[in-house]
């Protein structure tokens, strides 16, 4: 019996997680697929509980095995595997934290994701890579409930996706009553925080070519610089600020090598992705008219520090820049309201790099121009509304966006609080785990235990 009801609960879980999760998710799944394990935990013995989760959690990383079996930036060995299986040790801590907690149901409802939210923030501020493809990225298509991170970071939307179902596991009308109270309370403070601001038109440009960062002075670099100078002179004149992707093109010389593509913008701002070889560094430049922001965290190029405006309410970062807090608080800080980022993805990840440019965007109140070569361009208002977004790489020369967007409406509470949520986690998970329980979990049903009771 508990075999087949432990098989049973894998197989949903996994699947929920299979389509819920990964690069193109299905969010609302998102919210369930944690359930039919947490609903089998209580109910079987502690060893059958954890392998489940692990299982379930592990075959629900499939979804993104043949990404990362032909993935440069994340290889299936070591790296995907090693994301993967932490990812499953987490889930299933968290399970065993609502386990051991399921006598206190309102315990269980809290401790759980908490330890879920709590474990993920240690491992953002110690992985090199930073953070994404959590619960919080899969809920970018729902700006009621990405309001959150504006007060919280997205440590407040994690922690909610996974509260939901340990509430409703717990089995309490009291956890059923929390949950609802908090959903609903999410919900109506993001409708009422939802606003718009002046806007400002901008432009995306990407080239499809499969190309990355000719050199500036082959024949496919001047042809490359050309071509993009010619698709900048076709923008309307109203657009305010053009982003080329990472590395567009490379120079040997200088990192100030896009003269062209300023002279066909007609004093407009451009953001181009910039490789500069000095012979003895490879450097990840975003190059503006006057300015060069240095990339702040790169495996390959030296990392840069300081920031650069190409105007008072406009910021520079570049790609996976996006996966750490900063510098996108500290650019908040400094009063910016938009955000240029030149990226380069593959493919198909592109859809989850961009969102989590998205909820930068929202944690600091900041409008989001995203140019990514081989992924998704975007472009996000302030409160993480996507008013234009395309697949890259494909037919034509070029994919473009042109759209008005709402500015963001400045620095949020999480700008000025910064992570106190996941410190709040970490120790509510604490809290929680030492706790002495009031009985031992059920590890049989209890029709099975009055059975066995009047046998005995």
């Amino acid at each position: 019996m508990d075999l087949r009801r432990s098989a049973a609960a894998v197989a949903a879980s996994a699947i929920l997680f299979y389509f819920g999760t990964g690069l193109s998710p299905v969010a609302q799944l998102t919210w369930v697929a944690p359930l039919p394990i947490l609903l089998l935990a209580p109910r079987v013995r502690t060893s059958t509980a954890l392998i489940a989760a692990f299982v379930a959690h592990l075959l629900g990383t499939t979804n993104s095995w043949a990404f990362q079996l032909r993935s440069h930036d994340v290889p299936f060995w070591p790296m995907g595997l090693m994301i993967d299986v932490g990812m499953s040790l987490v889930f299933t801590a968290s399970v065993w934290a609502f386990r051991r907690t399921y006598s206190r149901p309102l315990l269980a409802a809290f401790t759980a994701p908490a330890v879920w939210t709590g474990a993920l923030y240690v491992v953002s501020v110690s992985n090199p890579a930073g953070m994404m493809g959590t619960f919080a990225n899969h809920q970018a298509g729902f700006p009621l409930v990405m309001q959150t991170a504006a007060l919280t970071g997205m440590w407040g939307v994690e922690f909610l996706v996974m509260f939901v179902p340990c509430a409703i596991a717990a089995a309490r009308p009291a956890t059923l009553l929390v949950a609802t109270g908090v959903l609903g309370l999410v919900l109506v403070g993001g409708a009422i925080r939802m606003d718009t601001g002046p806007t400002r038109k901008v432009a995306t440009i990407a080239t499809n070519q499969h190309v990355w960062a000719p050199d500036v002075d082959s024949p496919a670099g001047k042809d490359l610089i050309s071509a993009y100078a010619d698709e900048i002179s076709k923008l309307p004149d109203d657009v305010t600020m053009i982003v080329l992707p990472e590395q567009t093109v490379r120079s040997t010389t200088t990192p100030a090598v896009i003269q062209p593509l300023i002279n066909a913008a007609h004093g407009r701002t451009v953001v181009v992705g910039v490789a500069y070889d000095d012979g003895r560094n490879k450097f990840n430049y975003a190059v503006t008219a006057d300015q060069v922001y240095l990339k702040q965290h790169d495996s390959v190029s030296p990392r840069g520090h300081d920031l650069v405006f190409p105007d008072a309410r406009t910021g520079v970062v570049i790609c996976a820049d996006v996966n750490f807090p900063a510098p996108t608080r500290d650019y908040a800080n400094a009063g910016t309201e938009i955000l240029a980022i030149p990226a380069s993805d593959e493919d198909t990840n592109g859809w989850q790099h961009s969102r989590t440019a998205l909820i930068r965007g929202v944690e600091n109140g900041q409008a989001v121009v995203w140019s990514d070569r081989t992924g998704e361009s975007m472009i996000s208002d302030g409160w993480g509304r996507v008013v234009a977004s395309a697949h890259t790489g494909g037919n034509g020369p070029f994919t473009t966006l042109v759209a008005d967007v709402p500015i963001g409406p400045g620095a949020t509470a999480y700008t000025s609080l910064g992570d106190w949520f996941a410190w709040l986690c970490l120790a509510l998970a604490v809290a929680g785990l030492v706790v002495k329980p009031r009985r031992a979990p059920l590890e049989i049903p209890p029709l099975r235990q009055a059975e066995s009771a009047a046998r005995g």
